[in-house]
C-alpha cells in the first residue's frame, strides 16, 4: 500500500504553526513517529501561517526552503506533520522532486509495521486502502488514460476506473472477514456475561504505559517498549479479585483485562473505522482504566485526545477510572483521590516499579463489588444496551 521508509532513510521534517499551540510538544511527538517509522531526521522545517496555502499547503517560499535543505542534505523523503489533500500532496511531490509523505500516511504506516495477528494486519490492510481510494479521485491523474496497444486493448475502461473497482472489492472483502472476527468477539463477550466476568480495558495516549501495566497486574509477558504503538494487536487476561462478592454467593469474581491500541492526535479516521472490531472491547467494557503518562508536560492535551476518540468510537459514557503513571519520573507519592460522593476518580501509581498496584488492585476489588450486581442486567441484553452503572460524572 505504502512505500515504508527504509531503514535510516533521510527526511526532512516539517511543522508549521497555525496558532493552535503546544507546538512544541506536536512536534516532540511528530519526531517520535518518524523514528518509529525507521526514517532518520535530517532537517527541520517550520514557520507560521495563518492558514494553509490551497495547492502547496506550505506556500511557494516554504516549498523553496524545503526543497533547498532536502538538496544539503540529501534527504529524498519530505515528512509534514499534517494532513495533506490528494492535490496539495501532488503538487509538493512535483515541486520537490521527491517523496511527501503526510501524517495520517505515516501513522498508518508504523500501524503495518506493528501488526502482527492475522486481524491487525486484515484492519490496517483496510485503513491503508481505504485512505488510498481518497487519493484516487485527483492524486492519480497519470492513471486517466485509455488502455490501448497490443494485449491491452479492453472495453475501454479507464485504468483509474479499474484500481477504484478493484479496490473496493478489496475492501468488501477484508470488510466481510473483519465482520466475522466481530461475531466471533460477540460470542465471547456473551459467554463472560454469562459467567459473571466484568470486562476491563485499558485505554489511553500511546506510550503511556498501559502494556507495561497490563504486564504488571497479569504477568502476561506482552510486549512493551518506550515507542509510539508498541501495542497494537488487543491481549486480553483473566484476573482474579479475590474481595469480590458476586450475586451467585462466590466469595470472589473473574475480571477480563484488555490491553488495548494506544490513541493519538489526529488519529485517521479511516483506522478507527478499520478498528472498529477492536475497539469494541473498549465499548462493551464495564470499566475503563485511562492510563496518563504523569510525566508528559503535555498529559492534559493527550487525555484530551483520548477523549475524543473514545466519545467518537462510542465509548464516552463508560464508566472510568484515571490511572496516572510514571511516579517514578515525577517523584509522585502513591494515592486514591475520590469525588464527593466517594467514588474513586484516580489513582497513581507506577507500573514499572510497582510502586501503588496494590492500591489499584483494591480499586477494582472495590469498583467489581459495585458492579457486581448489575452485571447480571447486562445478560441476554441488546448488544448496545445501556447500563444504570455507567456513570458519566465519575471520570
Amino acid at each position: 500500500m505504502f512505500e515504508r521508509p527504509a531503514a535510516d532513510e533521510q527526511a526532512v521534517l516539517v511543522q508549521l504553526d497555525f496558532g493552535e499551540g503546544d507546538f512544541a510538544e506536536r512536534f516532540e511527538e511528530f519526531h517520535l513517529l518518524v523514528t518509529s517509522a525507521g526514517a532518520l531526521p535530517v532537517a527541520t522545517i517550520t514557520g507560521k501561517r495563518g492558514r494553509p496555502d490551497p495547492a502547496t499547503f506550505a506556500g511557494k517560499g516554504k516549498v523553496q526552503e524545503i526543497v533547498a535543505a532536502a538538496t544539503d542534505t540529501g534527504a529524498d523523503l519530505i515528512l509534514f506533520n499534517h494532513t495533506l489533500s490528494p492535490a496539495q500532496q501532488r503538487n509538493l511531490e512535483k515541486a520537490c522532486e521527491r517523496r511527501v509523505v503526510d501524517r495520517s500516511s505515516l501513522i498508518l504506516d508504523i500501524f503495518a509495521l506493528r501488526a502482527k495477528s492475522h486481524e491487525g494486519k486484515l484492519q490496517v490492510e483496510l485503513a491503508q486502502l481505504e485512505h488510498l481510494m481518497t487519493r484516487l479521485v485527483r492524486g492519480w491523474t497519470h492513471l486517466e488514460r485509455q488502455k490501448g496497444g497490443i494485449g491491452l486493448r479492453g472495453p475501454g475502461e479507464k485504468q483509474l476506473e479499474t484500481d477504484r473497482r478493484l479496490l473496493g472489492k478489496r475492501v468488501a472483502l477484508l470488510k466481510e472477514r473483519l465482520r466475522q472476527l466481530e461475531r466471533q468477539r460477540a460470542v465471547r463477550r456473551k459467554q463472560r456475561n454469562r459467567a459473571e466476568v466484568l470486562s476491563i480495558s485499558l485505554v489511553g495516549y500511546t506510550n503511556a504505559g498501559k502494556s507495561t501495566l497490563f504486564n504488571a497486574l497479569t504477568k502476561a509477558g506482552a510486549y512493551a517498549a518506550d515507542q509510539l504503538f508498541a501495542t497494537l494487536d488487543t491481549t486480553s487476561r483473566r484476573l482474579y479479585v479475590p474481595t469480590c462478592e458476586m450475586a451467585s454467593g462466590r466469595s470472589g469474581c473473574q475480571i477480563v483485562l484488555s490491553d488495548t491500541v494506544g490513541f493519538i492526535r489526529d488519529l485517521p479516521h479511516a483506522l478507527v473505522a478499520a478498528f472498529h472490531a477492536t475497539l469494541e472491547e473498549t465499548t462493551q467494557a464495564d470499566l475503563l482504566l485511562h492510563v496518563v503518562d504523569a510525566a508528559s508536560p503535555d498529559r492534559d492535551q493527550q487525555m484530551e485526545a483520548v477523549g475524543k476518540v473514545l466519545e467518537e468510537i462510542g465509548a464516552a459514557q463508560v464508566l472510568q477510572i484515571v490511572v496516572w503513571n510514571k511516579l517514578d519520573l515525577t517523584g509522585g507519592r502513591p494515592g486514591v483521590e475520590r469525588d464527593e460522593c466517594d467514588n474513586i476518580v484516580c489513582v497513581r501509581v507506577s507500573a514499572r516499579t510497582g510502586d501503588g498496584l496494590d492500591l489499584l488492585r483494591a480499586a477494582l476489588a472495590e469498583m467489581s463489588r459495585k458492579l457486581a450486581a448489575p452485571i447480571e442486567d447486562k445478560i441476554n441484553q441488546p448488544h448496545n444496551a445501556e447500563h444504570d452503572y455507567r456513570h458519566s460524572d465519575v471520570a
